[in-house]
């Protein structure tokens, strides 16, 4: 008889119902195989007697991965750059505080997005608890399970110190009661120690799409991890060698990683698994397990798209954007109309007008075609969809080795050569030192390329330019324009004096990261201090 341990701690056994959703609807979905009886999940084994107990455990943290992910609380930081905004009112008030850098201990999606996250933790270390001293007989898929939960927790905490900077770091199944908040550089070295773990136990490549890591997926979330660590607050310069010789090795680890030829494709339903994906969050709708980043969230109230207005480009941005086929895979600047008046919501239906985001009613931004996908796709119509999530697309670790090898001193033809990789793709005519250092060109590259994706944040703080994208007429008045509408109820936009949702907090750096959920630091004294 096998023996079995029941956990009494509510958050386990939260976790283990979740890998019995979990793993009931995602077995429909062709990412993942999983045969065996998912009612052992209702019990923890210890330790693991056999590889099913050990992949339906991990298939459970992908579980927990889709319900900590699946809406964009698990991104609200990046409401905080110079290239989202949401609406002025209505029920956005969480995001807008992140909008405004005025984020309080109480905002609800900070403490929603922590909930999740530090769930999908403790999830890890019962895995890894229940692995101590254990080999089973399938070593070599032991290992590749053992990687993928090295790899998910560094993610985590990263995702985390990405939006309070220190953070704790649980590492067992019971979270300590005088746990407190770890150093910047014990965090960073604690997200290193999991990512090199996972990446020597993890397989060469995966399936395209990257929906299971290989180590080229941890390789590129570590030169990213490196990037960040060269910057603010830590400022430790030697990261960029690291970055630049990390990012190299992606490039030229043959891990099937590559540039689409159209970058439009990346975000539809159609081509959402493509081989630029470094690691994807996979999603499925008719599984249980929705996307609902997408669609209705990012357009706006009223007819004819009756919006959920939560995710809007700001002005300013757009309009700088450099024109060519990468704004137009980013943006759409107006709506395409049917006779009727109505929504294009398929392609066989004739255009015979278009609403131009000026003219939207109750507020006026351009909307992301990342967000709301095509019209003729009719992802729009809701609120959910099969849309995958990027963490992390192979265009950035270019951008990566370009500008990392830039600040190490070190960048070569193959760096511009990566550099311009990105650029030509969208459009633009390749650089050279004619026109700038290859850091500073990556950097603003950056800035376009990855717009709407909520990743411009972390940009501006590793390079302390918050106050610069945000402060004084770098975002007022063009952030919005209002409307005012004329006897026959005609809509006239007309630039506001102020913008519609102001900075109200500090762009200093004692304001980069946001404070900690008051509801945790209640639970954990020591995390206050």
């Amino acid at each position: 008889m096998k023996t079995m341990k029941f956990y009494k701690s509510l958050k386990v056994k939260l976790w283990m119902t979740a890998v019995l959703a979990f793993s009931m609807t995602i077995s429909s979905c062709e990412q993942f195989d999983l045969e065996e009886d998912p009612t052992q999940s209702l019990l923890a084994v210890v330790p693991y007697t056999n590889l099913a107990e050990l992949d339906l455990a991990v298939t459970g943290i992908y579980g927990q991965l889709n319900k900590a992910a699946w809406m964009t609380t698990f991104y609200v930081n990046g409401w905080s750059g110079d290239d989202i905004t949401t609406h002025r009112a209505s029920n956005k008030a969480d995001f807008r505080e992140y909008d405004q850098r005025n984020v309080v201990q109480s905002n609800g999606r900070t403490a929603v997005n922590w909930r999740g996250v530090y769930s999908m933790v403790l999830a890890a270390n019962t895995v890894l608890t229940n692995l101590e001293g254990v080999e089973l007989t399938e070593k070599a898929a032991q290992d590749v399970l053992t990687g993928e939960t090295y790899f998910l927790r560094g993610l985590m905490f990263y995702q985390m110190a990405r939006v309070h900077g220190r953070i704790p770091l649980p590492l067992t199944i019971e979270v300590d009661p005088e746990i407190g908040l770890a150093s910047q550089v014990d965090v960073y070295e604690q997200i290193e120690r999991d990512l090199l773990q996972a990446e020597s136990l993890l397989p060469n490549s995966t399936a395209v799409g990257a929906a299971r890591p290989s180590k080229g997926s941890a390789r590129s979330i570590l030169a990213r991890l490196y990037l960040d660590w060269a910057g603010f607050p830590v400022k430790d310069n030697s990261k960029y060698a690291a970055a630049a010789a990390m990012a190299k090795s992606v490039m030229d680890g043959g891990h099937g990683f590559a540039l689409v030829d159209d970058m439009s494709t990346l975000y539809t339903i159609a081509g959402r698994t493509n081989t630029e994906s470094v690691f994807s969050i996979v999603y499925c709708a008719s599984c249980g397990l929705p996307n609902r980043k997408h669609g209705k969230l990012g357009l706006p109230s009223g007819a004819p798209t009756n919006g959920w207005q939560e995710t809007f480009a700001e002005i300013r941005f757009y309009e700088d954007f450099p024109e060519g086929p990468r704004k137009d895979a980013t943006y759409h600047d107006a709506m395409p109309l049917a006779a009727d008046g109505s929504i294009i919501a398929d392609a066989s239906t004739p255009v015979v007008d278009s609403l131009p985001w000026t003219e939207f009613k109750d507020q006026q931004n351009p909307v992301f075609r990342k967000i709301v996908g095509p019209f003729e796709e009719g992802t729009w119509q809701g609120f959910q969809s099969d849309r995958n999530d990027y963490f992390m697309r192979y265009a950035e670790v270019l951008l990566i080795y370009a500008e990392a090898s830039g600040e190490a001193g070190s960048a070569g033809a193959d760096a511009w050569a990566a550099l311009n990789a990105v650029r030509t793709r969208a459009g633009l005519p390749a650089v050279s030192e004619a026109d700038g250092t290859i850091q500073d060109l990556a950097y603003q590259e950056r800035k376009w390329e990855l717009a709407g994706e909520y990743l411009r944040w972390n940009d501006l703080v590793r390079k302390e330019q918050v106050e610069a994208a945000l402060g004084g007429t770098a975002r007022d008045p063009r952030v919005s324009i209002g409307t005012v509408f004329d006897g026959d109820g005609n809509p006239t936009p007309t630039p506001l004096t102020e913008p519609s949702n102001p900075i109200l907090g500090g762009l200093s750096t004692s304001n980069y990261f946001a404070p900690l959920p008051q509801s945790e630091v209640e639970r954990l004294p020591n995390l206050g201090n």
